[in-house]
């Protein structure tokens, strides 16, 4: 475990088919105002929206509402809710939904009190706040972005063709999650199937970084092993309990800020996909997915030795005297196999990437630095040219 860190997470997540009879005790903890938001129907069809309009009333809470939260939250509809919140002066933001409404809570939790525009300061310019925050709480209906236990809010603005994702700091991290799998047996099943790439990018951003080892590696490889089992059934029986509560349970631990402790980490996917979100409005696991093989394609040769123990110790490709390039290869062919099997988007050109906006994307594109090799522009549009 290589240089120092501190690890904090406040969050109190319950788990399991019960896990929304804690509402009334969380609530409890909060003030009597509470900001309600969520995406479109979806929780009113299902009668999710009900129970907790019922457990909100139960517990005497005034209640104000932002619905309409899409799937990739723009800074317009941050402004709108930050400022319900400001002039209501609520005491907690409950998001309801998935990972697009939850970034959203906490988009706004620190915008309500910001002076000037929160887009500009705590996106653009990447500042921290400096007003009061707002605590969220959140009942998760969608697994894969882990937002429900991480401090992390991405925001899309289509006027500059950007999608930019902020982690703040643990202050920012909703007090309580309520997470039943069986919430998302609700949700589509191509949203499903995205929602299980993100998470497992979310592990590889973490995973393919770094020479040492690593306790964080180790987990890691068991959160991945877990979820290409339990993908495997979901998508063929979506209404399995177990393998939708493993993918539950490990969207959540992918990005709860465990595995990157001790760690550098890449997330040139991540900036990569949110790219071409920003000028598509694609669904965000599918960006990933289109772009993350010729991303680790050109980056395989500077980390060939954990592409080679990513094969062996996730897709369980036998050594049998290969060498470490063999392996390495053999890992992303594995990797591609099991994509194709959860049925994941294979080409950028599916979700609207275009040789005429790729250039859009390119400047779009964050390029970073903790991954095995620090990408080009050009590379970068190398990139998304093999990935249409």
């Amino acid at each position: 475990m290589l240089g120092d860190f501190t690890y904090e997470n406040p969050c109190r997540l319950h788990f399991g088919p019960n896990a929304l009879d804690e509402l009334s005790g969380e609530l409890a903890k909060f003030g009597p105002k509470v900001l309600l938001t969520y995406g479109g129907g979806s929780i009113k069809r299902s009668g999710l929206y009900q129970k907790v309009i019922a457990a909100l009333e139960a517990a005497g809470k005034t209640v104000v509402e932002v619905p309409g939260v899409m799937s990739n939250p723009t800074a317009d509809k941050l402004r709108e809710g930050a400022k319900v919140a400001r002039e209501n002066d609520v005491d907690l933001i409950l998001a309801v939904g998935g990972g697009s409404t939850i970034d959203y809570a906490k988009g706004v939790s620190v915008s309500a009190w910001t002076e000037g525009d929160p887009w500009e300061h705590l996106y653009l310019n990447m500042e921290q706040p400096t007003g009061k925050i707002i605590p969220v709480g959140d009942i998760l209906t969608m697994s894969g972005t882990g937002s429900e236990m991480n401090a992390g809010s991405v925001i899309t603005n289509h006027e500059e063709g950007l999608k930019i994702g902020h982690v703040f700091g643990s202050d920012v991290m909703p007090k309580f999650a309520i997470v039943n799998p069986e919430l998302t047996f609700t949700v589509p099943d191509y949203q499903m199937r995205a929602g299980i790439f993100d998470a497992f990018n979310h592990i590889q951003e973490q995973y393919f970084s770094g020479t040492d080892d690593n306790t964080s590696d180790y987990i890691a490889e068991g959160l991945m092993r877990s979820l290409v089992h339990a993908s495997r059934i979901a998508v063929k029986d979506p209404t399995n309990y177990e393998a939708r509560s493993n993918i539950s349970w490990v969207c959540t631990w992918a990005l709860n800020t465990l595995i990157a402790c001790g760690k550098s980490t890449d997330w040139e996917v991540h900036m990569l996909g949110q790219a071409i979100g920003a000028v598509t409005d694609a669904t965000h696991g599918m960006t990933l997915s289109a772009v993350a093989l010729p991303y680790y394609r050109l980056v395989m040769p500077y980390g060939v030795k954990k592409f080679a123990r990513f094969a062996t110790s996730v897709f369980d490709v036998p050594a049998d005297g290969k060498t470490d390039e063999q392996l390495a290869e053999a890992s992303l062919a594995a990797m591609s196999d099991w994509m194709d099997q959860i049925g994941v988007v294979r080409h950028a050109s599916e979700l609207g990437l275009t040789k005429e906006n790729i250039p859009a994307a390119v400047k779009a594109t964050i390029i970073l630095d903790g991954g095995y090799h620090k990408l080009t522009t050009e590379e970068v549009e190398k990139i998304f040219r093999q990935s249409l």
